[in-house]
């Protein structure tokens, strides 16, 4: 199966995951999914809540969220102004 992607977001998650392994040096990495799922969310939601001029309906629909589980993600990151 080749590793060629259309998708862009592909290969920079490939490389930052290849980097974040070599600066790890031989160490664990701890609740690496978590982490991953942090440092991608938040600025997701800050340009889709900025492209949405801040209107949380929208928002939900460009995500594929509930609107309701988009609020709880937006206190989450304190994103919730």
């Amino acid at each position: 199966m080749s590793q060629h992607c259309s998708n862009p977001f592909n290969g920079c998650v490939r490389k930052t995951l290849e980097r974040y392994f070599a600066d790890l040096d031989g160490h664990p990495p701890g609740d690496l999914y978590q982490l991953m799922l942090a440092e991608m969310e938040r600025p997701l939601l800050e340009k889709v809540m900025h492209h949405t001029g801040g209107n949380q309906t929208q928002a939900a629909r460009l995500l594929g969220l509930n609107r309701s589980t988009l609020r709880k993600k937006l206190q989450h990151y304190g994103l919730d102004e």
